[in-house]
């Protein structure tokens, strides 16, 4: 029972875990509650001022731009809180030992943890994420840029940051894990703001600050990924009062789709960061 079979076990086990914890059950209600206000919301927005005009559009899309980055940072959040004490307390209080008596390798277990939380953050995300983009479309009749691949971006930030706060768990404690994760995360996001910044007043340092940053921890490059995908129209910007749409990108809560480069780079971070996670998780004493 080695390799893949004992992969899907674990995460099996993850799985069951989840439930037995309630985490599902918590985001399930999360969900409820955050959609049920985001239909509130709109509906107010949409019975003030009637969407059907460039200004309202605009307005209606940084707010359902802003509920977006609210819903990134709920996602980080679980991420981390959730990948913190995968592996840690089990090697404390020896219950990892007993499950590598048997013919278990510990990068099954770690890769099995891996997938089990991957698959509860990214189902959320796609669920929740289509779910609020519904609903304002329903309420308001506007829909964004590319409102198919906006889950799918916050959906890629979540498991950086899963991936991350696993890695840390190999050899931190989980509480000291999770806050560096959260650290991290929010240097990311503010790197993104500088280096975007720089792009837009030409300064090299900030952009090549900006590019650093999303090399080390590339979950900035998934929420601009996002954010480009939420954003509005260029003529939407400009019927909004906008006279440069090219600056728009710049901002804290706007974006643009990233590079197939950038995409693969996310790809090799993450490989990358669970390779290293095993090599930590091998060499530690049990």
């Amino acid at each position: 029972m080695i390799g893949i079979e004992s992969i899907l076990i674990i995460a099996r086990l993850t799985l069951r875990e989840v439930v037995r914890r309630r985490l599902i059950w918590a985001l399930v209600g999360l969900t409820v509650v955050i959609i049920a206000l985001t239909w509130w919301a709109f509906s107010r927005i949409a019975d003030v001022s009637p969407v059907n005009g460039p200004v309202e559009m605009l307005g209606v899309s940084q707010v359902l731009v802003m509920l977006a980055f609210m819903f990134s940072f709920v996602l980080a959040m679980t991420a981390v809180f959730a990948a913190s004490p995968a592996i840690g307390p089990e090697i404390e209080n020896g219950l990892l030992l007993a499950v590598l008596a048997r013919p278990i390798r510990r990068v099954d277990v770690l890769l099995g943890r891996w997938l089990g939380l991957a698959v509860v953050l990214v189902a959320y995300a796609l669920v929740a994420g289509y779910l609020e983009i519904g609903v304002a479309g329903l309420a308001t009749g506007y829909l964004p840029t590319d409102p198919w691949t906006a889950p799918f971006y916050l959906a890629g930030e979540a498991l950086v940051l899963l991936t991350l706060a696993l890695a840390f768990s190999t050899r931190i404690a989980s509480v000291a894990g999770g806050a560096i994760a959260v650290v991290a995360y929010g240097l990311a996001w503010m790197a993104g703001i500088l280096g975007g910044v720089g792009e837009a007043f030409n300064s090299d340092v900030l952009r090549d600050a900006g590019i650093v940053a999303r090399l080390i921890l590339p979950s900035d490059v998934m929420w601009r990924g996002a954010a480009g995908a939420l954003s509005p129209t260029e003529a939407v910007l400009r019927g909004g009062g906008i006279a440069s749409p090219a600056l728009y990108k710049f901002s804290p809560f706007s974006g643009s789709a990233p590079s197939p480069l950038w995409l693969a780079w996310c790809l090799v971070w993450v490989v990358g960061a669970l390779a290293i996670a095993a090599l930590l998780l091998r060499r530690r004493e049990l």
